[in-house]
């Protein structure tokens, strides 16, 4: 125990304390931050108090907290670390006499995410030109490897030490120094205008509560699923060796199974991806032996099943599972992006109702969904998000923003006929027999088709028409073509073929003329047809310019918010404006866009690469494909899905701190969704939440926004 008190009374003040822990732990850092650091040990603390030397404390030898650190602690105005959330809650569960308040705390790895650089320490220190990082970077894993895992099983030595490995060790405790080092130059080389400054700083920190806080789990769920799962498993498989004569061992097996097909049936199929699969059960001339091993396949390597297993893992023993967000996570947005249970990848199509699932539930827990349930797997897919419920004497109360990225797009482009259309759908005159609102204004997806088409006002959409405007506003928004109206089209379940066949006579004419002189000329460049028929392709191609048409402003924002961005990549230190709210300015080695809430966001590197008289902008990002810091290109549609989710994330950042100051704490928050867990009384409503949703701030002026939600015990769609 550190006697802490006696620090305080000294008048010294640090400005900031650098930390870094190396831990061993035998259960794996896969299963969580918060339940690897309950079993964890600290082997070394390395530290460095301000610009001064980096010491090393080396807790295998018997060395204990010297007083300057202590000291420091008591006196720093801030505390940094790379990926703190790690280095706060080890050094909070090994020494909780100390005081760790996260308003004290600021993390390098966020920093770098604000600028849009990778987290991890050694790839920003060679993004920035610090140092030697990678044969330090090896070098470091390779130590890491060694000392904080334990050995493989079939080794005889399980752990290796300073005593087993003190050549290595001394290595390794050089590693540990030389972080500090890396941290506080990068530090000083990244932009702050961000991170750690004014609201941002404000908002990682309500962020750190909530990963501390986490999300109580249905562990009798959670136990009763993983059981089904491999009674499931082992069933799939004895059906797919019965079903090809034992050429398969299971439809996991993909090559296989392609061969099967193929061999068996004379079915060839592209790939083993769940769109085509499913869009090839559709087909009625399918043979039924295909359909059977298609389903086999689809239920056998459904990735939400997994997730109960994960959950089981990563949750503490208090019964809540933690760190699950990770702030900054999409790095180029600002969005947070899961981390070990993923909840922003929770399945959300295509799932049972919910009193079949709450059903099925209940026969899960009590071992009797086997044999009563006709789909275990969609009913465990469809059981997912039950797994998150309220602890006892507890409600989730939960509030998800409507449609904000529509919202953000009409505001930020002046699509002044779409805005009226989100306040009149916003004004509630009454309620129906059912309790259902009454509203002013039509749903903006039938209004989208009626514009697009151009239908009378008084023109009544059917489903089918509905969701071709629903594709449109959801796909289309970013200069999306063809090949996004194929994936949403896909994604809601409607084909195109038949979709061609009914509406393609009813088609403007000059319209259909420009798509097909489209078609034509994108075949001879060899442009993908994504499978569909000539009059498909030319169908789905008009439902896009008609798109353009009905919503000309958010066409032109994509040209103007291009245009600024080559401005000032061609002019450093000018500032170009990207309509009314968009800031657009090239400062060093940065692209500079600035939102209306005043976060930044940073583009490295920018660049334009000509070709001939038509220039590309390129800049410096994480290639999503392969994992690699490489030239990325973007152009105008891409970069406003990016201000877009930007907004919507700061309109639902900004609305934190209002509702936990409400008496709502947040326990998790997936995309524009706010999930609370308070006191089981009337007093908490999700009317109460999602006004505090749609209040607006003085930013967010002339923005219609609003929300809606729902109470429950546990949490779903």
């Amino acid at each position: 125990m550190v006697d802490f008190s006696k620090h305080l009374k000294r008048n010294r003040t640090v400005e900031k304390l650098w930390l870094d822990t190396e831990t061993y732990c035998e259960t794996p850092i896969a299963n969580g931050t918060y339940r690897y650091i309950e079993d964890s040990e600290i082997m070394l603390l390395t530290y460095a108090v301000d610009d001064g030397p980096v010491q090393c404390v080396d807790f295998t030898v018997g060395e204990v907290l010297p007083d300057e650190f202590v000291d420091a602690v008591a006196k720093a105005v801030e505390i940094w670390a790379q990926n703190s959330m790690f280095d706060r809650n080890v050094m909070k569960t090994h020494y909780p006499e100390m005081d760790w308040s996260i308003e004290r705390w600021r993390d390098t790895m966020v920093q770098a995410y604000s600028n849009g650089l990778p987290g991890a320490l050694g790839k920003t220190c060679e993004i920035m030109q610090v140092g030697d990082e990678d044969a330090k970077n090896k070098e470091g894993k390779r130590l890491i490897q060694l000392f904080c895992k334990p050995r493989p099983k079939n080794m005889t030595l399980r752990r290796a030490t300073h005593e087993t490995h003190p050549e290595d060790w001394a290595a390794f405790k050089e590693y540990a120094v030389s972080d500090i080092s890396a941290m506080r130059a990068v530090h000083k080389k990244m932009p702050k205008n961000n991170y750690p400054n004014g609201v941002e700083l404000a908002n990682w920190h309500i962020d750190q509560r909530i990963n501390d806080r986490g999300f109580h789990v249905d562990m009798e769920l959670v136990d009763a699923a993983i059981e089904t799962v491999k009674s499931e498993k082992i069933r799939l498989k004895a059906e797919a060796k019965e079903a090809t004569d034992e050429f398969l061992d299971a439809t996991t097996q993909r090559d296989k199974l392609l061969e099967y097909l193929l061999k068996e049936y004379g079915v060839s199929l592209p790939d083993m991806k769940k769109a085509t699969l499913t869009r090839r059960l559709e087909d009625p001339d399918l043979p039924d032996g295909v359909c059977e091993l298609i389903s086999n396949r689809l239920q056998a390597t459904s990735t939400s099943v997994t997730k109960y297993s994960k959950l089981k893992k990563a949750t503490n023993d208090d019964g809540r599972c933690r760190g699950t967000v990770q702030f900054l996570g999409a790095k180029r947005t600002g969005r947070a992006a899961g981390r070990t249970f993923q909840p922003q990848n929770l399945p959300s199509r295509g799932l049972l109702p919910a009193s079949e699932t709450e059903w099925g539930v209940a026969l899960l827990k009590d071992g009797s969904a086997a044999g009563n349930v006709p789909n275990l797997t969609k009913l465990l897919t469809s059981s997912v998000r039950a797994v998150l419920c309220a602890a006892p004497g507890r409600k989730l109360v939960v509030s998800d923003l409507s449609n904000i990225e529509g919202r953000v797009g009409a505001w930020l482009a002046g699509e002044e006929w779409k805005l009226q259309a989100f306040r009149k759908f916003d004004t509630i005159t009454g309620y129906d027999g059912r309790g259902k609102p009454v509203r002013e204004g039509e749903d903006l997806y039938n209004l989208a088709y009626k514009r697009s088409f151009n239908m009378p006002d008084d023109h009544v959409c059917t489903t089918p028409q509905r969701n071709i405007g629903k594709v449109q506003e959801l796909m289309l928004q970013y200069q999306g073509g063809v090949g996004a109206f194929v994936t949403g089209a896909a994604g809601y379940g409607f084909d195109l073929e038949k979709l061609a066949e009914e509406i393609y006579h009813t088609l403007p004419k000059e319209t259909v003329r420009e798509a097909a002189s489209f078609f034509i000329w994108a075949e001879k460049q060899g442009f993908p047809m994504f499978g569909l028929s000539r009059e498909a392709y030319i169908t789905v191609d008009v439902l896009k310019r008609l798109y353009r048409q009905a919503n000309s402003n958010i066409q032109d924002m994509w040209a103007r918010l291009e245009s600024a961005v080559k401005l000032a990549i061609s002019h450093p230190g000018k500032t170009y404006n990207a309509g009314k709210l968009l800031k657009v300015r090239r400062h060093k080695s940065w692209l500079r866009i600035k939102l209306p809430s005043g976060r930044v966001l940073n583009y490295p590197a920018p660049k334009l690469n000509y070709k001939g008289k038509k220039s590309t902008i390129t800049f410096m990002g994480d290639n999503p494909y392969t994992r690699q810091w490489s030239r990325l290109s973007t152009y105008g549609g891409k970069l406003f899905e990016n201000v877009c989710q930007a907004i919507a994330r700061d309109v639902l950042y900004w609305t934190m701190p209002k509702a936990e100051n409400a008496g709502y704490p947040i326990v998790l928050h997936v995309h524009d969704e706010l999930v609370t867990e308070t006191p089981d009384k009337k007093d908490f409503t999700h009317a109460k939440l999602s006004d505090i949703l749609a209040a607006g701030e003085d930013w967010t002026e002339g923005l219609p926004l609003a929300a809606a939600g729902f109470e429950s015990y546990e949490y779903k769609k």
